[in-house]
């Protein structure tokens, strides 16, 4: 005589168990996904603020605390709390920033560390690199500015 097993109520179980096996992992991936495109318009945004502010500054001194301020702020409307890497090039003479016909190019650069990362598996979080540039130009009617 031959018993047959009752499997009633266990495709549902199996359902959640795998569904919950694959989801996971599908959240994660977009939360990491997520991160890194509003970190993308972040730096974006911070660039070209700071190539503006840059530009816009009465001297050279204060173009580069403007600049990091501008860029800062940009960072902060898109929710990123990090202190981005400003790097400021001046062409075609790296000395003469604020002089007519020169262009300023303003890099932003800032790691995105993954969500959600226990700091029990190591104290270096991994991370992906995002970077902007934009080019502002000084324009060719304009004085030169200390």
């Amino acid at each position: 005589m031959s018993h047959a097993r009752d499997e009633g109520g266990s495709a549902i179980v199996e359902f959640v168990w795998l569904a919950l096996l694959m989801m996971v992992p599908l959240v994660y991936i977009l939360l990491a996904v997520f991160d890194t495109q509003r970190a993308s318009f972040a730096t974006s945004a911070a660039a070209r603020s700071a190539g503006r502010a840059f530009v816009t500054a009465p001297d050279s001194t204060s173009a580069h605390a403007r600049a990091r301020a501008a860029a800062r702020l940009a960072m902060t409307d898109q929710g990123i709390e990090a202190d981005p890497v400003v790097v400021i090039r001046c062409r075609p003479d790296p000395a003469r920033c604020l002089s007519p016909g020169s262009v300023v190019e303003a890099e932003v650069k800032m790691a995105v560390v993954m969500p959600l990362i226990p700091t029990a598996l190591g104290k270096q979080a991994p991370s992906i690199s995002v970077s902007a540039s934009h080019k502002a130009p000084y324009g060719t009617f304009r004085e030169e500015r200390p």
